[in-house]
């Protein structure tokens, strides 16, 4: 994909067409990786992404070894990933909820948490969230962050290396990073029924959990325009809901840096950085510069 495709900046009067289609009517948010790349947390897609070959969820239920190369990079992305906070961008959306828009939800394909933490309500995570696992026999979630302490206990010679893994590693958007010699990796087992553990996350492969998918049909449905913010929309998952909308006959305004899958369908095609267009609109309505 050409770099010529991203750095654009539109003119003041589309950012403004985009805030006149969206002004005083209840609004559904649909959020991807670009909206967290302000916190520290690489993009899939963008210009600086960095190749990689995320697991299927086939390969994590079918393989032992699989499992433990999972945990043992995910282990040093944990670090980072941790440590990220709410950027601007995720404040300005907060604060514009109220006096500019009525957000009926937003709808995340990130896993971070980034939203709530920054006080956006109500947020469907339509890809799960990392700090949580669940157990694929009993269905019962636990803390993330308790089952990474468990794990270094369990390996001690990686947790000895981690600063130097985590300096190191190609960090990725859901907590993931490239890790050598991971077979002798050890990692635990569901302490409730003995089920094996993964992320609360969909991964490829797998469909995001029905209830999930229903109350973000819900929030689009009770909206009159939908705004994305910070996705490339490249897989169907998020793509769908700019499609809904189309049918539905209410205007889009996609905001992302670089292409989309869904140029075409856009009533209103917005580029640049986040941040600086919410903040445009932020002083437009009155709504605060964010934090």
């Amino acid at each position: 994909m050409s770099s010529a495709q991203y750095g654009l900046e539109s003119p003041m009067a589309d950012i403004e067409a985009g805030l006149d289609l969206l002004r005083g009517k209840p609004v559904a948010v649909l959020t991807g990786a670009g909206m967290s790349t302000g916190s520290g947390l690489p993009d899939y897609r963008g210009r600086d992404a960095v190749p990689r070959s995320p697991m299927t969820y086939q390969e994590f239920m079918g393989r032992d070894l699989a499992r433990r190369r999972y945990w043992a990079r995910s282990s040093v992305g944990w670090e980072q990933f941790a440590r990220a906070r709410p950027g601007p961008a995720h404040h300005l959306l907060a604060a514009l909820a109220g006096p500019a828009v009525t957000t009926t939800g937003v709808i995340t394909q990130n896993v971070d948490g980034l939203h709530q933490a920054a006080g956006s309500h109500p947020v469907i995570d339509l890809h799960g969230r990392l700090d949580r696992v669940r157990c694929q026999q009993c269905g019962t979630l636990t803390s993330r962050a308790t089952l990474h302490s468990r794990m270094l206990v369990m390996n001690p010679e990686l947790a000895a290396r981690l600063p130097e893994l985590a300096a190191d590693a190609a960090q990725a958007p859901d907590g993931d990073a490239e890790v050598d010699r991971t077979s002798r990796f050890r990692y635990p087992g569901c302490p409730l029924c003995g089920g094996i553990l993964k992320p609360d996350v969909v991964f490829f492969g797998e469909s995001a959990r029905g209830e999930v998918v229903a109350a973000a049909f819900a929030a689009l449905e009770a909206a009159d325009a939908l705004l994305v913010l910070g996705s490339s929309l490249s897989v169907q998952s998020g793509l769908r809901f700019v499609r809904a909308a189309g049918r539905q006959g209410k205007p889009v305004v996609i905001l992302n840096d670089g292409p989309t899958r869904a140029d075409p369908d856009a009533t209103v095609r917005l580029h640049g950085r986040i941040e600086e267009v919410l903040a445009v609109w932020a002083r437009a309505t009155g709504a605060g510069s964010g934090s």
